[in-house]
């Protein structure tokens, strides 16, 4: 081992261990949001011995968030049985020692970049480690590193980037006048492994085509080889251009609002260039202040022009996009850097009818921004004649500075008050931030009992959610529940809530706003029950629910509420949309017998009747079937 790679592989070590000091301070906080259902609740990863036949069934259980994305769901199982239970700490500590590998992964990925664009080796084993440092203490690394449910995101991340290594090196090999197929299969079987992370990772063929236009520009000794390279990827590229608006698009596009969204198709692309531009300023002015970690106060584009800021953020794009074509000669690292930025996002801010913003999506469109700011930071050091040792200083005080950003960010995740508190306060009209510092602070005063010591702090911070949020249900739901165990509640905060109910976008939050009130019922909070009936009617007309759902709010009026006559609308929903092989109607019919309702029990067996035929008659689905997936 040469002297350079020594001094190369020691730096890098410094370089992994930098990469984890600063998200430490959060390793206290708890599980939120996307953690819930995919770890919290998820009995699928509840390992409780560590044999192959529990590994395989975890494998092969679907999950929540998805049927592609079995090796991060092992290491949740894995988690789970390390840590003897769901501990947020074990599984934070996991995504830490991910994100610390990943890291000097990325190192040489960038060394291998810059000694490819002929930048000294000597130079190069200090910027490329100095570059994945810069990408690893990136304040918005928060948000993937430290919420446990996204090292589905990190996972896709480590093996992408190895497959982009493989592939740097068999290409180079190509160059050479040598085969490269081993570092081809290779590339390829970590392709495989980073899809069975993400199903982003599909985009691994759109980075190499990146690679090729800027880096690599196609070259290969065999000039045959060269021009076979060449259509190859011109010929994948059209084949994939051609699925994406063929297949895709119709597939996906909806010009009304999709399912459990409040936008379409269009408005989505038109918002999606403002996200975009978003994600950019926080990239380039990273401060914490910048990232409330909830997006969902962000308004769609309606139009060009409304806002103003739409127009604006496509014309950036754009310039930003032409610059890098223009600067491919000269400024290679820059061009990949943009590009692979765009392409990172290609799916996430396309046509899918995904929520808008998150900020792990940023976790590989990061590297690409960090490329590219650097390379702009190099050349103007450069134009500049910028003294080396001046160079060194300011890398170090940017440093520095993200090191810091990102310790105190952490800091603000150490536990979810805290984490809610700086959410309310960068986006005061988020309506997810407000819900939940109200339920933090709910539970930190023992919950639905009575005593709470924190009731009068949780109901004032409904109240304002209430307030600035009114395109959404759930605070207004819950602080109908805090009132009511304080003993204040009014006609007034019901009628709001049916009122807003009555007008919102039945978004997939204010669809879970019912089940707030259900849900408190249970445990013992005594909601007025005429109040409680007229509300639950109001969202049943306007929801869209699963079959599920409808029999459990219909079950929870019958026998909870003990109202059989008002929980049979819920049922007949619920058979209108029920596949023909489903038990509900038979059980809601038993159930209604037993209570000695024999007039409901024929009326349900005739609205199975009526389905039955229409599923013979026509393609197996019911015409007033409700359709709750987008």
């Amino acid at each position: 081992m040469s002297p350079a790679v020594r001094r190369f592989l020691l730096v890098n070590l410094l370089v992994g261990v930098l990469s984890a000091l600063p998200f430490l301070p959060g390793l206290p906080g708890e599980f939120t949001f996307d953690d819930i259902p995919n770890i919290v609740n998820n009995e699928s990863i509840q390992l409780t011995r560590l044999d192959a036949s529990s590994l395989m069934q975890v494998i092969a259980t679907p999950q929540v968030s998805g049927a592609m994305r079995g090796l991060p769901t092992l290491t949740f199982a894995l988690d789970y049985w390390r840590g003897h239970g769901a501990d947020p700490g074990t599984f934070k500590t996991t995504n830490i020692f991910i994100h610390v590998i990943t890291t000097c992964v990325l190192a040489w990925f960038f060394l291998r970049l810059l000694l490819l664009t002929r930048v000294k080796r000597e130079h190069a084993q200090w910027i490329a480690p100095a570059l994945a440092l810069a990408w690893a203490i990136h304040p918005l690394q928060v948000s993937s590193v430290l919420y446990p449910v996204q090292r589905l995101q990190t996972m896709g991340t480590l093996f992408l980037v190895l497959a982009l290594i493989a592939y740097l090196r068999a290409r180079e090999m190509q160059i050479r006048g040598l085969s490269g197929r081993k570092g081809i299969l290779v590339a390829v079987l970590l392709w495989a492994l980073a899809l069975g992370c993400k199903e982003d990772s599909i985009l691994l063929p759109v980075y190499t085509l990146a690679l090729e236009f800027t880096v690599l520009r196609f070259k290969a000794r065999d000039p045959v080889f060269a021009r076979r390279l060449r259509l190859g990827y011109l010929t994948a590229l059209g084949i994939g251009l051609a699925g994406f608006f063929l297949v895709v698009v119709p597939m996906f596009w909806n010009w009304a609002p999709y399912p459990g969204r409040g936008f379409s198709t269009p408005e989505r692309l038109l918002t999606e260039a403002r996200v975009l531009c978003m994600y950019l300023w926080q990239i380039a002015v990273p401060m914490p202040s910048h990232m409330p970690f909830y997006y969902d106060w962000l308004e769609p584009s309606r139009g060009f022009l409304h806002p103003w800021t739409t127009l604006a953020s496509i014309v950036l794009l754009l310039s930003l996009l032409f610059s890098a074509l223009r600067l491919r000669a000269s400024q290679p690292l820059y061009t990949l850097g943009v590009l692979l930025f765009f392409s990172a996002h290609f799916i996430s801010s396309n046509v899918i009818g995904l929520e808008l913003a998150f900020e792990h999506r940023n976790h590989f469109a990061l590297i690409g921004a960090i490329l590219a700011i650097g390379s702009l930071l190099a050349n103007a050091c450069r134009g500049l004649h910028v003294r080396e040792h001046t160079q060194l200083a300011l890398c170090a005080a940017l440093l520095v500075g993200l090191f810091t950003a990102t310790g105190i960010r952490a800091h603000e995740w150490s536990s979810l008050i805290s984490m809610a508190r700086v959410t309310t306060q960068s986006a005061p009209t988020s309506a997810r931030g407000w819900i939940q510092l109200c339920t933090s602070q709910f539970r930190q005063g023992g919950g639905p009992k009575t005593g709470n010591t924190h009731l009068n702090d949780a109901i004032s911070s409904c109240e304002q959610g209430a307030r600035l949020a009114p395109y959404a249900l759930n605070n207004v739901a819950l602080l109908i529940v805090l009132k009511t165990l304080r003993g204040d509640v009014s006609t007034q905060d019901w009628q709001l809530l049916r009122q807003r109910l009555a007008t919102v976008n039945m978004t997939w939050d204010n669809q879970r706003a019912p089940s707030i009130l259900t849900y408190h019922w249970l445990q013992g909070v005594k909601l007025d029950k005429r109040e409680l009936l007229e509300t639950l009617d109001i969202f049943r007309g306007r929801s869209k629910l699963n079959p599920g759902d409808y029999a459990s709010l219909g079950y929870f009026i019958m026998s909870d509420l003990n109202e059989p006559d008002r929980s049979f609308p819920y049922f007949a929903k619920s058979i209108e949309s029920t596949p023909t092989d489903a038990p509900f109607p038979q059980d809601i019919e038993s159930k209604f017998e037993s209570l000695g309702r024999h007039d409901l029990a024929v009326k349900i067996r005739q609205l199975e009747a009526i389905r039955q035929a229409q599923g013979k008659s026509g393609d197996g689905k019911n015409p007033n079937m409700v359709e709750t997936r987008p």
